[in-house]
């Protein structure tokens, strides 16, 4: 019997995505155990900090990535969001599993959906991302800054009265707690993160034996969806620090690829699609990323990452 040692964060919904992978290897490979092992990254340590404050490369990876390194660990299990757009010389990303509802949500314990929240209404997110699209559709929102795992922000929604907090989808399905989401926010007014929704698994690009099993738990067409995004966020240099939005997916054999680079008010957006054949998804995702950036997106990005308070 063969054993991969397997490395996570320590949250709940990080363990669940653990277990999920191991489930999915040990059945497709019966003589194979997969051990987890819990390792504490920087972003889990500083919780007081906004994480665009304190920079995000490799915040939620960097620990993880190391002991892969190393050889302590085979393989490390992430949500895609979290890796940088650049992964350390010599890991790769080896699968990636189906992706889920990678949407946005609106947990209110007070019940309102996006188009009943009263006017001020007070919501609780810590993104980037989601603030500067969020003004845009509702100016008036008070956007309370938030950190924490799914239960945590729930506790202190409550704690705080808070009207509601926005959360990634997917982490809600997963953990079970589906029916607590009081709305779904719609793709084109707040586009997803680069690789929301999805789990990667990393692994050392040299260890062929490990990449054939991994290959087995591979789901294609979400790998080359979070090719192109991921393509499109490496062009920009960009992540928690700056507002932008990257969602592929496939639609009749083509993927198709929307990207979006926003300022911190939501008073400026640049957005754009394209569509091309799924080997031209990282291409596709570069080539957007460009276009936005000489539409005027450059310019955002720069005001953004030169902002005195980091936000």
């Amino acid at each position: 019997m063969r054993n991969l040692r397997l490395g996570t964060r320590g949250s709940q919904l990080a363990l669940w995505q653990a277990r999920h992978v191991a489930s999915l290897l040990e059945s497709s490979l019966p003589d194979l155990k997969v051990e987890i092992k819990t390792i504490k990254t920087t972003g889990d340590k500083i919780l007081d900090v906004a994480l665009s404050k304190i920079g995000d490369k490799g915040l939620f990876t960097k620990e993880i990535e190391k002991e892969l390194l190393a050889g302590e660990i085979d393989i490390a299990v992430h949500s895609m969001k979290d890796l940088p757009s650049e992964l350390p010389l010599g890991l790769c990303i080896a699968a990636v599993l189906e992706r889920e509802d990678p949407r946005d949500v609106l947990l209110s314990h007070k019940n309102y959906s996006m188009e009943d929240l009263p006017h001020a209404a007070l919501i609780g997110t810590s993104s980037l991302r989601r603030i500067a699209q969020l003004k845009a559709w509702r100016p008036d929102l008070q956007l309370v800054d938030m950190r924490g795992n799914v239960e945590t922000r729930i506790r202190k929604m409550k704690e705080q009265d808070l009207d509601g907090i926005i959360l990634a989808c997917a982490g809600v399905k997963r953990l079970g707690l589906e029916e607590m989401i009081s709305d779904y926010l719609p793709a084109h007014l707040v586009l997803p993160a680069v690789g929301q929704g999805m789990i990667a698994v990393e692994a050392r690009a040299g260890e062929q034996d490990v990449l054939k099993f991994l290959s087995r738990i591979n789901h294609q067409d979400s790998f080359l969806a979070g090719q192109a995004e991921r393509a499109f966020l490496h062009e920009l240099g960009g992540g928690c620090q700056v507002p932008v939005a990257s969602m592929a997916e496939l639609r009749g054999g083509q993927l198709h690829v929307r990207g979006l680079i926003a300022s911190l008010d939501g008073k400026e957006k640049y957005s754009g699609s394209c569509d091309c054949s799924p080997p031209e998804a990282e291409e596709a995702g570069r080539e957007l990323a460009r276009s936005l950036l000489q539409q005027g997106g450059a310019a955002i990005l720069c005001a953004t990452i030169n902002s005195p308070d980091g936000r």
